[in-house]
């Protein structure tokens, strides 16, 4: 079934000696490439994926899970991988249903397939409801930004098609789910849930990603909103825009009231004040928002031509970083 294509699995590993090993056993005999990102672990993460066999590629120093990630898509692109799934180190997931992610890719009928948490509510996993909260809430909202539905924009466990790579342009370091999801919904490519089992919480140790909700939900938002920003500028901008018109609006209709009623603007002329400076703001955020909006046209046609560029650049057999942006394709040890 996949003798046509060669399959790459992408490990990011930090400090997962514990249960590397056996998620590289239970890699199933058809992937190709077992690719271990070393993200700068300590403890024997490297030598264990060695010694397994992996492809390992390694950081110095722990550079964030974005960087590992765009690491494990130069690695596969190097190796000539036609689909690529990526999945934690922890054991949380299974590595048999690689096969239910690339089935979908293999049928032509996506371009990203990601693993669902839940989507169908019997195959929900156990964790807190802090956790369990947070990820429908950040889900509801990737949903609405791009005007599809999704159930799990956070999963760890994924596959995607070579072309996908290649259009694939990301910045953020801490993590790259959700600015995955926005990426390439808006380039208008097909992505897929499957609903998957997996393991609410770690066999060893703590989750490093979601250790403290707060800061995790800070840095990703910050990813999403950087997003937003280069994509769809006007949406953003524009609705700042809107809140500070209406809020503007507010203060007028308060002021005209006020002198309708006595005659005269004080003692809230403040009211008036108030209106045309948060008029100014809204004037000024809307005008910003135009000039993002031109960037944001030039930002299309420029990776339209980086796809192209990387696609020739693959088919010659050069190094697809010699053309792609240094946040895209980080220089690594190996």
């Amino acid at each position: 079934m996949y003798k046509d294509q060669k399959i790459c699995v992408v490990i990011p590993a930090l400090n997962e000696e514990a249960s590397i090993g056996k998620v590289i056993d239970a890699i199933p005999e058809f992937v190709d490439h077992v690719i271990v990102i070393n993200d700068g672990s300590t403890d024997r993460t490297r030598e264990i994926a060695t010694e397994k066999g992996a492809v390992v590629v390694n950081h110095k120093g722990n550079k964030g899970l974005g960087i590992a990630f765009r690491s494990g898509v130069r690695k596969v692109l190097e190796l000539g991988g036609d689909i690529m799934v990526n999945m934690d180190a922890d054991g949380q997931f299974n590595p048999k249903d690689v096969s239910k992610l690339i089935t979908p890719i293999i049928d032509g009928k996506a371009d990203f397939v990601t693993a669902s948490r839940f989507k169908d509510p019997e195959l929900w996993p156990e964790m807190s409801k802090v956790k369990f909260w947070g990820n429908k809430q950040m889900s509801r909202l990737i949903s609405r930004i791009i005007n599809q539905r999704f159930y799990d924009v956070s999963c760890g466990f994924r596959a995607y098609t070579k072309d996908t790579l290649l259009r694939l342009n990301l910045f953020g370091t801490f993590t790259y789910t959700q600015e995955t999801f926005i990426d390439l919904a808006f380039k208008g490519l097909t992505i897929v849930e499957v609903p998957t089992k997996v393991r609410g919480t770690r066999e060893h140790g703590k989750s490093r990603m979601a250790s403290n909700l707060f800061k995790y939900g800070y840095r990703t938002s910050s990813i999403i909103l950087k997003t937003l920003r280069d994509y769809r500028p006007m949406r953003l901008f524009g609705n700042l825009a809107l809140i500070f018109l209406l809020a503007a609006l507010a203060l007028g209709i308060f002021l005209l009231q006020h002198f309708f009623r006595t005659g005269e603007f004080s003692p809230h002329k403040w009211a008036g004040f108030t209106a045309g400076f948060l008029f100014s703001v809204s004037l000024i955020i809307m005008g910003l928002g135009f000039v993002m909006d031109m960037f944001a046209r030039m930002r299309h046609n420029q990776e339209e031509v980086l796809y192209h560029l990387k696609k020739i650049s693959l088919e010659k057999g050069d190094d697809v970083r010699d053309i792609a942006p240094r946040a895209t394709l980080p220089t690594v040890q190996e």
